[in-house]
Order: structure tokens, then C-alpha cells, then sequence
């Protein structure tokens, strides 16, 4: 059967947009601007001037590839914890009613200070499941989470400013985050699937904001504010960001959570290093605190761990297993 398709389009419908002015201040509003724009309208971004050493993003990569070549027994000596830590096999997640499990794989990890986990009685916290056959793993998880997330405070920043707001706005309860890394390996999808079997279904993002490093294999794919699913190749030196649902509710819709699957029809695996970025689990998602007290919001105030936790057991089957016992 033919895969869904995907228009092949100039990189102007993506925007990139050079962080470097933001990071070292020498023009924060002018890059606001533009970051505003972007999410206004798309809602996804090529990301350039980072600041992610490129030995960070390979050495993670090779990690993760060592763990996801492993045999099926070794990685579910790190099944999927009820805390949201550890592997899910294909199958293990479904991102909408409609459509078949993902054939993708991850691997799941979250914060960690210099002692330990830093735990409390949230249900998407808990400790690292690390594996003991890639020694390496964990190392170069955390290095690449840590890099990360400095790029997702540096574009919530950004964002700020372009709102019109102080720039620490949407970090000022950031300390202990409920942030997710995750590595998504992709198998090669055969010709005999489904029209309507991804490797990861048409879907917006759960959380705040979310970054992700492709590598050179391809297989994004947009939905752009026609209807249209396009392209979303790798630009070299580049990460690509996307506004996920908190943020769109958050700025009451300003920003734009926009619908994007993978298909990997390539012959070759695929590998993307992803940073699920979320503040404190206390934090209030309420649009009046943007734009005034008598502002009219579309939803109620909830707090950032309450609509996780929401999310989260309608998308992964494991969270309704446990719910079952």
C-alpha cells in the first residue's frame, strides 16, 4: 500500500531563525521577533546557533543506538516505569483514536540534580531507569538533556519578549522541572503498511515546547496552515522546535501547536534526540496572567502537572495497564 504523502517544499515555509543575538544579548528583541512570528503562524522552527557541541549530539546518538540495537530482553529490564522512565516497545503508544500504535520505540528519562532524581509525589517523577549493558548511556543523556534544556530556557526567553513580557516570565517556577528527554528510534517503515500506520501518528505535543536534534535521514512531516502535510527535512547544524499544546494554551492560541507524524520510508533506521521541555509540575497555565485579569480565555486555569498527568494516560497504553491492576 502507498504510504501517506507529503509535499516537498522550499525550506521558507519552515522558518529558520539564528538564536546567537538572544544567547549572547546583543540583540535579544530582533531574534523575540522573529520567534514570535514564527510561533504565531506555524508554530515550528529551524533552529540555528543553539549552542549544542556537535560531539554532544553524536555522542548521544551513538548511545542511544547501542541501546536500541540490544536484544528485546535486555531492554525491558528498563520497561517503562508508572513514572514515565525507562523503554516502550512499538506498540506502546497511540496518539489519537483514529489511527493504529506507533511503530516507533523510545527511551524516557527526566531530570536529575547532582545527588538524584529530585522526586516528589507526581506521577510523571520518579528515578532514571538506566541500562546496565549501555554503561554509557547515562552519561551522555544527561549531557545532552542539560544542553537542551538551556536551549529551551533561552527560546522560552524569546518568547517572552516577543509577548511583551518580563523575559523570565514563563521560568520563574523552572527549578525543578517535569521536563522529559527521550531518544525515538525508527525502523524502516515496509511498503506492505497500512496507509494509516506511522512511525509516529499525526499528533500535536503534549507539553510546553519541544526540541528536537533529526539526524540526516529524514521523515518529519508538518501540517501547514492550509491542511497541507509538508516536509520537514533536516538543515544541517540546525534543531527544530515546535510550540507544543501547554503553550498554546497558555498564550490562549497565540501560539500554535501544530499537527506533524514521522514516516520512514527510507531503508535506514532513524534516530531523533528529543527534550519534551516542562516547568515545575505547581505551575499555573493561565492566559489572564499574559494579557490581563478581564482577558476572556478559551480554557480554565490548570496547572502544568495536572494537564500532563491528563495527557499522558490517554496517549500510552502502560499508564492504563497500571490503572487496571
Amino acid at each position: 500500500m502507498a504510504f501517506a504523502t507529503a509535499k516537498s517544499v522550499d525550506h521558507g515555509q519552515i522558518p529558520v531563525c539564528d538564536i546567537t543575538p538572544l544567547r549572547d544579548g546583543s540583540n535579544p528583541i530582533g531574534v523575540a521577533m522573529e520567534l514570535h512570528k514564527a510561533s504565531s503562524e506555524l508554530g515550528f522552527i529551524y533552529i540555528k546557533g543553539h549552542g549544542i557541541p556537535e560531539n554532544v549530539i553524536n555522542d548521544a546518538r551513538s548511545a542511544a543506538y547501542d541501546f536500541f540495537r540490544a536484544t528485546v530482553a535486555e531492554k525491558t529490564a528498563v520497561k517503562i516505569s508508572p513514572d514515565h522512565r525507562g523503554w516502550i516497545g512499538s506498540g506502546g503508544a497511540i496518539m489519537d483514536d483514529d489511527v493504529k500504535p506507533d511503530l516507533k520505540e523510545s527511551f524516557l528519562w527526566g531530570f536529575e540534580d547532582e545527588n538524584n532524581v529530585i522526586s516528589d509525589n507526581h506521577p510523571l517523577r520518579g528515578d532514571n531507569q538506566w541500562p546496565k549493558f549501555v554503561p554509557n548511556l547515562k552519561t551522555n543523556a544527561l549531557e545532552y538533556f542539560s544542553h537542551a534544556h538551556d536551549v529551551a530556557h533561552n527560546l522560552m526567553r524569546g518568547f517572552a519578549l516577543g509577548l511583551g513580557l518580563e523575559e523570565n516570565f514563563f521560568l520563574k517556577s523552572s527549578n525543578r522541572p517535569l521536563s522529559r528527554g527521550s531518544f525515538v528510534y525508527y525502523p524502516h517503515q515496509s511498503q506492505n503498511a497500512a496507509k494509516d500506520q506511522f512511525g509516529v501518528g499525526p499528533h500535536t505535543d503534549f507539553g510546553v515546547l519541544t526540541v528536537l536534534a533529526q539526524d540526516n535521514v529524514g521523515g518529519l512531516q508538518v501540517q501547514n496552515i492550509s491542511g497541507d502535510w509538508i516536509e520537514a527535512p533536516p538543515i544541517e547544524g540546525t534543531l527544530i522546535v515546535n510550540v507544543a499544546d501547554l503553550l498554546h494554551r497558555w498564550t490562549d492560541g497565540a501560539y500554535k501547536s501544530t499537527p506533524h507524524r514521522v514516516i520512514n520510508n527510507s531503508g535506514r533506521e532513524r534516530l531523533s534526540l528529543v527534550l519534551a521541555y516542562d516547568p515545575n509540575p505547581e505551575t499555573k497555565i493561565d492566559a489572564r496572567d499574559i494579557f490581563g485579569k478581564n482577558h476572556k480565555c478559551a480554557d480554565e486555569p490548570i496547572t502544568c502537572g495536572d494537564y500532563l498527568n491528563w495527557r499522558f494516560d490517554k496517549a500510552f497504553s502502560y499508564r492504563k495497564e497500571n490503572t487496571d491492576v
